[in-house]
């Protein structure tokens, strides 16, 4: 009896604990939502803000989207700023702080390398020199727009409602400050335009590699190469060291663009569709906005922590663009002097660099002590690195380092009411250089690249180049009169997808770097396959999925294997891709099993003759690859091909190879494998990586699979776990015979707040291809929300 009254007891004791355990976990979960919520923004009702001179209202539509209306420039601004720190705060302060270099302070010694990077490069300086040059106009409108995220910010602070991730990272925002703006729109030109590291891998190759496998590796081969060999080759650049853990933006950032003429209209008027490709994640780069007052009647998006519209349309005209990816970025070696670090020689004569202090606070550390050292042609970026060789160094010369006046142009062309007013105001958009396509309901269609594009006294920007000599500088930009324009044209469209955009008789350098054609050649397909098109074929089309490369090059690859001894399996999946339709759809076999060889084609390829540092550097891989095999297939086999045994020898290994990791990884029956099995979409929140807890709350669904593919116009590139984290980060269609609405999607969403219901209500939207309208009338039915100057 009491042995049984002793078991009763513990098991009393062991429920209770656990009841305890579940009142204490429910308690702590139900403080943690209590908590979390107190950052979501105020949506309804009324809410003073210091600073207003009048009121705005702020309608929220059923996506999220807010709908400003003000009576003054000066309170639509300010309640922007308002708007977007609501929504979006911490993001905003990540921002600031990644482009400013400043990321330590608030993450710790993790970031310290990354700190170092942009401290060289300079952003937040370049930001700083470019305020000076603004209109009044813009720089009263750059005021007013941290007027009011700091209204936000003071009203958080006091009410204890910051964004949580504030509370988890133990610090309290800034003020924001115009250069804050600034610096995040330099940062864009970081993401979009450069080429410096293809410069510094090839100069690498033609060190480290024989002649002729080294020049396999260039897009082009380079103007007054063997003068700039001659001149650099023999110096002792410890290349690997030079350029050790840059901060490289993703190769594939670039996206689509397309404008119709009302003639191949079915509404009779200029069609225009627009996705910019850029990283995705929780939240998106993008922050959709509406935006009205006497002066403005714009929407579309903007980045959050800049006033405006950067893309969309207004009451009569709409625009897009696609990355140009020009030639803007020149390496130098600089020779510096035995005993004087800081000088550099320059024709004859030793020269003394800038050197700016950038000391390094870390959170729970030491601040670091950093020098920058800028020379004539730019920061020398070997430093960030630590790099100890005192007798060479490398500069960098890139437009976005200079002053630039990118706001001014996008406040001008939210006015815009026609062509001519619009390519005016392109004219101050220096960096980053962008395909901007337009269309009018006056029926007006055109094409423009803006920005600063480097005119050359020798060399054409694949080589780093001697800069010790005045043989190598810039002398000028390609006058903006001159940048490649098209206005309505007889074809009846334009379209760019970073193909190339200039015939070879244009007179001057744009880019060796252009990207695969499939996704241009396809949209050119698609638009002149029917005489008469609709907003619905514009949609489709931003969706589609049909692989050019795969339609180029699977032919081809069946042709060498023709009649080859192959295993059984191999003929199997030869078979396969010979009965496919070239749809990288998510439930096929073969988009899987052609991706998966192409990607073991460019890695076993390589991987022997170069070193992993190195190939994070190889710009333009992908590109150099298909060339071998166009080129191979015609009987020119490169000597990359001829030391893996020949061409031949190589296709039947590499594709015995893919197909033992995919039966190890989807099963031994090939007719069962999905490319969606591989390929899954993931808009995964920067935070989730620090805890399994915040994984949960921030990432809330699962991968996803997905079609389409690099390649593919329904762009959804992915890393080496098949994660797409790359692709359309937003959709825009808009037929202009009705400017008063247009047709969005922004992945994953509206809101930065995870408990917010527009966090992620754009994920099933984004694969299944459901855009939502937004109209330039604030919706009768949405969320409203009063702005009152506060008393």
């Amino acid at each position: 009896m009491e042995i049984k009254l002793k078991k009763n007891r513990k098991r009393t004791i062991i429920i209770g604990g656990i009841a305890f355990l579940f009142l204490c976990m429910t308690s702590l979960i139900f403080y943690a939502d209590s908590f979390i919520g107190r950052s979501l923004p105020q949506l309804e009702g009324e809410l003073a803000v210091p600073g207003l001179s009048g009121d705005v209202e702020v309608v929220r539509d059923s996506k999220g989207v807010p709908h400003l209306s003000a009576s003054s420039d000066r309170d639509l601004y300010m309640a922007q700023g308002y708007i977007q720190a609501q929504d979006r705060l911490f993001q905003m302060d990540l921002s600031r702080r990644q482009a400013s270099g400043r990321l330590s302070e608030v993450v710790g010694e993790k970031a310290v390398d990354r700190d170092k990077f942009f401290r060289t490069l300079g952003l937040r300086r370049a930001a700083e020199a470019s305020l000076e040059g603004y209109s009044p106009e813009v720089k009263e409108i750059l005021g007013w727009f941290a007027d009011g995220v700091n209204a936000y910010i003071q009203d958080s602070k006091v009410t204890k409602s910051l964004p949580a991730e504030f509370t988890l990272l133990g610090y309290e925002p800034e003020k924001w400050t115009e250069v804050d703006s600034l610096t995040i729109g330099k940062y864009m030109a970081f993401d979009l335009g450069g080429h410096w590291q293809g410069q510094a891998f090839r100069y690498w190759a033609l060190q480290s590699l024989p002649e002729d496998k080294a020049m396999n590796l260039f897009p082009s081969y380079p103007e007054d190469a063997p003068t700039i060999i001659h001149e650099t080759k023999e110096l002792s650049m410890k290349w690997g060291n030079a350029i050790s853990e840059p901060v490289i933006p993703p190769e594939m950032n670039g996206s689509n663009n397309w404008v119709v003429s009302g003639s191949k209209s079915e509404s009779g008027y200029p069609m225009l569709a627009d996705d910019p490709h850029l990283s995705l994640g929780s939240p998106s780069i993008w922050y959709q906005m509406h935006l009205e007052s006497p002066d403005v009647n714009v929407s579309g998006v903007i980045f959050a922590g800049i006033p405006g519209i950067i893309l969309g349309h207004n009451e009569t005209i709409a625009w897009g663009v696609t990355n140009t990816g020009p030639d803007v970025q020149d390496l130098y070696i600089e020779k510096r002097h035995k005993d004087k670090k800081n000088h550099f020689l320059y024709d004859g004569e030793w020269e003394e660099a800038e050197v700016i202090k950038e000391p390094i606070a870390v959170k729970d550390s030491e601040t670091i002590p950093y020098e920058v050292t800028v020379t004539r042609h730019g920061p020398i970026v070997s430093e960030f690195a630590n790099q100890d060789d005192s007798e060479n160094a490398l500069s960098m010369r890139w437009t976005a380092l200079d002053p630039s006046l990118e706001l001014q142009a996008i406040i001008d062309m939210n006015k815009a009411s026609n062509w001519t007013e619009f390519e005016k105001a392109m004219e101050d958009f220096h960096t980053p250089t962008q395909n901007f396509v337009f269309a009018d309901n006056d029926g007006t269609i055109a094409y423009k690249a803006n920005g600063k594009i480097p005119i050359r006294k020798k060399g054409d920007g694949l080589l780093p180049v001697p800069g010790w000599t005045s043989d190598y500088e810039w002398t000028g930009f390609i006058p903006y009169e001159e940048l490649p324009r098209v206005v309505n044209p007889a074809e009846g469209y334009i379209a760019t997808a970073n193909n190339k955009v200039i015939g070879d008789e244009y007179p001057y350098h744009i880019s060796h770097h252009w990207a695969g054609p499939y996704r241009y050649m396809r949209i050119s397909e698609v638009l002149e396959s029917k005489e008469k098109l609709t907003k619905q074929d514009m949609k489709d089309l931003q969706h589609d999925h049909m692989n050019l490369q795969a339609r180029e090059f699977v032919p081809l690859l069946l042709d060498a294997l023709e009649g080859k001894e192959v295993s059984v399996q191999s003929r199997e999946a030869l078979q396969l891709l010979a009965d496919w339709d070239y749809e990288d759809d998510a439930d096929e076999a073969a988009p899987l099993l052609f991706h998966h060889w192409m990607d073991r084609m460019s890695n076993e390829l390589f991987d022997d003759s170069i070193p992993n540092d190195m190939m994070k550097l190889f710009e333009g891989k992908q590109n150099v690859v298909d060339e071998l095999i166009r080129k191979a297939a015609k009987g020119k086999v490169s000597p990359w091909f001829t030391e893996q045994g020949g061409f031949e020898s190589f296709l039947v290994e590499s594709l015995s190879d893919t197909l033992e990791d995919g039966f190890d990884r989807y099963g031994s029956n090939m007719d069962e494998w999905a490319w969606g099995d591989y390929h899954r979409v993931y808009f995964e929140n920067p935070l989730s990586s620090v805890s399994s807890i915040l994984e949960w709350f921030l990432n809330r669904r699962s991968p996803e699979p997905v079609g389409g593919s690099r390649v593919t116009v329904g762009a959804a590139s992915y890393n080496d776990e098949g994660i797409v984290n790359h692709g359309g980060s937003w959709r825009f269609i808009i037929d202009t015979v009705d400017m008063s609405k247009a047709d969005h999607i922004v992945g994953p969403g509206q809101s930065g707040h995870f408990k917010s219901p527009w966090y992620d209500d754009q994920i099933d939207d984004w694969i299944e291809g459901k855009y939502h309208e937004t109209t330039l009338k604030s919706p009768a039915d949405g969320k409203q929300l009063r702005l009152v100057p506060k008393t």
